[in-house]
């Protein structure tokens, strides 16, 4: 899918939430790609998202609550007070549509994903160079 189609049905997808709902994914949208704007937006796992070197995280409103997904548990590390207002499971954040994280929490983990990307990229190239 072309990042102009992601960037379609993402657009048609907070169309569709209700107004809570919509108002906080939007926001929540604007916060990722402020952190990361090299970034284009994907649809992985059927979730809106952003990707540079691969999946960088996912966003998506539930019946009940709006979920944060870092692709994984490894940007918690070090964040437990940061978080603890929020419900963690693993590889996500789950939150009300009236109490959303901080831009700049969610600033932090994004920076973090694109660091962890970035490093993964360079020991592929690193790999290919070996042989």
């Amino acid at each position: 899918m072309t990042a102009e189609k992601a960037t379609a049905r993402i657009d048609a997808y907070i169309e569709s939430l209700e107004p809570p709902f919509r108002e906080a994914i939007a926001h929540l949208r604007s916060a990722v790609r402020a952190a990361a704007p090299e970034a284009e937006e994907v649809i992985p796992y059927a979730m809106p998202g952003i990707a540079l070197n691969g999946p960088l995280v996912s966003y998506f409103a539930f019946k009940k609550h709006c979920s944060f997904f870092p692709m994984g548990n490894a940007v918690f590390i070090g964040m437990a007070a940061e978080i603890a207002p929020w419900r963690t499971a693993k590889g996500t954040m789950q939150f009300p549509p009236d109490q959303l994280p901080p831009d700049d929490l969610i600033a932090t983990m994004v920076r973090v994903r694109v660091a962890e990307n970035m490093a993964k990229a360079e020991e592929r190239k690193a790999r290919r160079r070996k042989r």
